[in-house]
C-alpha cells in the first residue's frame, strides 16, 4: 500500500504491532509531499511519536458508518471512555488486572449503578475490552474475558501499551458545551479564513476520499460547484496519489478506485451482502426504466418504506437461489432487516421517517447474474 493509502485507511499505525509499516510512513512523511497533500487539501494534522504515527482525520459531515462499529449501544461508548480516563494515570508498559478497572468503571458511572453480577454488563464490557485490545491500547498478559463473561470474579492481566492518550482527537477549544455534530464541525475549522476557500476545498477533498459520494444539494451547492469548476485538477492531483478516477455528473461525484488503489472500505465489498445490493441495484433500475420509479431533479429517489421492502422480497426471490445458505435460509424479515441495516450504513440509503431516500449510486453500479446461469435456474 502507499503511505497515504495507509495513513487514511486505518486509525494509526503503532511500531509494536507493525515496524515495517511505521518506518515506511514515517520514512516517506519525511519528504513532506504526503504531509503537504494532508494539511493542505484536506485539513489534517499529522502526528508522529515514538509510539505510533496518526492523522486526525475528521469528516466533511458525519455519517453512520463512522462510529465504532463494534459498539451497538450508547453504554458501550462510555465504557469506553472511562477505559480512556483510567489509562491517563497509568505509563506505558503498565500492567494492571481486570478487577481494577471495573471498580473504576463502577465509581466513575453515574446514569445507573453498574453490578458486575449482571451478565448484560459484563457483555458490554467484554466488547469494549476486547476493542481495545484489537486496536492496541492493551495487550492481555494473562486470562481472557471469555472467564470474565462466566463469572464476574474472573480476572485478565493487560498492559497499557501507553497510546490510549492519543485516540481521541485533540481539540483547539473546550467541547463541554457542544450538544450536536454541526458544533464539531464548526470548531474544525474555527482559526480558518473562510473567505480564501481553503475551507470548501478542504470539505470537498474530504467528501471525495472519506464518503460513498457526493451529492448537489441546498447546503452542498458551493461544494458541488468547487468540483465542477475543478474538476481536472482535482483529478490529477488525485491521480498522481492513487489508483483513482474522478467521475462527476449532474448532481453527484464519486471517486472510483481503480484494482491497485487500497484506500481504505469500498463498494462493493467482497461479501455477499454487498452482492446483494447491487442486485437490488439492477431491479431499482428496472423499475425506473420501466416508470414505475421516478427520478426527480436532484436525483435522490424518495420510495415508501414499504416499496423498499418490496425490492428487497423481490430481490431474494428472484436471486436468492445463488446466495449463500445463510441468506438462502433467512426469512424476509430477516433478509430485510439485514441489507437494510448494511444500506443505512454505507449510506446508499436515507430513512426518513416513513420513507426511504435512494442515494444517486444506486444508479452508479450494479450487478447481474450471467445469462446462462439463469437460465439453469
Amino acid at each position: 500500500m502507499r503511505t497515504l493509502e495507509i495513513l487514511l485507511s486505518f486509525r494509526w499505525i503503532l511500531k509494536s504491532r507493525d515496524r515495517e509499516a511505521y518506518y515506511q510512513v514515517k520514512e516517506a512523511l519525511a519528504s513532506g509531499d504526503e504531509k503537504k497533500f494532508l494539511m493542505e487539501k484536506m485539513g489534517y494534522q499529522v502526528l508522529v511519536n515514538p509510539y505510533m504515527i496518526k492523522v486526525e482525520k475528521m469528516p466533511a459531515v458525519p455519517e453512520n458508518w463512522m462510529g465504532i462499529l463494534e459498539f451497538r449501544e450508547p453504554i458501550e461508548y462510555v465504557f469506553f471512555c472511562i477505559v480512556l480516563m483510567f489509562l491517563e494515570d497509568k505509563e506505558a508498559q503498565e500492567q494492571f488486572v481486570l478487577s481494577e478497572l471495573t471498580e473504576f468503571v463502577q465509581s466513575q458511572y453515574e446514569k445507573e449503578q453498574i453490578d458486575w453480577t449482571v451478565y448484560r454488563y459484563r457483555r458490554h464490557m467484554i466488547k469494549v475490552m476486547k476493542y481495545c485490545v484489537s486496536c492496541g491500547i492493551l495487550n492481555v498478559d494473562d486470562g481472557s474475558e471469555e472467564g470474565f463473561a462466566k463469572d464476574d470474579t474472573s480476572e485478565v492481566l493487560y498492559e497499557n501499551t501507553g497510546v490510549s492518550r492519543y485516540f481521541m482527537k485533540n481539540f483547539t477549544q473546550d467541547i463541554m458545551g457542544y450538544t450536536t455534530p454541526k458544533d464539531f464541525e464548526k470548531e474544525e475549522w474555527i482559526d480558518v479564513n473562510e473567505d480564501r476557500g481553503i475551507v470548501r476545498r478542504q470539505r470537498v477533498y474530504r467528501k471525495l476520499l472519506m464518503s460513498m459520494g457526493m451529492y448537489k444539494s441546498i447546503d452542498a451547492e458551493e461544494d458541488f460547484a468547487y468540483v465542477r469548476n475543478y474538476r481536472n485538477m482535482i483529478q490529477g492531483e488525485l491521480a498522481e496519489l492513487f489508483d483513482c478516477e474522478l467521475q462527476v455528473h449532474k448532481s453527484s461525484a464519486y471517486l472510483v478506485l481503480g484494482p491497485d488503489c487500497r484506500l481504505g472500505r469500498c463498494f462493493p465489498e467482497e461479501n455477499t451482502l454487498s452482492d446483494i445490493v447491487l442486485l437490488i441495484n439492477q431491479i431499482i433500475q428496472e423499475r425506473v426504466c420501466a416508470g414505475r420509479i421516478t427520478v426527480p431533479l436532484d436525483e435522490q429517489i424518495c420510495i415508501p418504506k414499504e416499496m423498499l421492502r418490496g425490492i428487497v422480497d423481490e430481490c431474494k426471490e428472484r436471486f436468492g437461489h445463488g446466495l449463500n445458505k445463510t441468506y438462502r435460509e433467512m426469512t424476509f424479515a430477516e433478509f430485510y432487516r439485514e441489507v437494510s441495516a448494511y444500506m443505512e450504513e454505507l449510506c446508499l440509503i436515507e430513512t426518513e421517517h416513513d420513507d426511504v431516500k435512494i442515494k444517486p449510486v444506486a444508479g452508479k453500479i450494479l450487478g447481474k447474474y450471467p445469462d446462462d446461469f439463469m437460465k439453469d435456474v
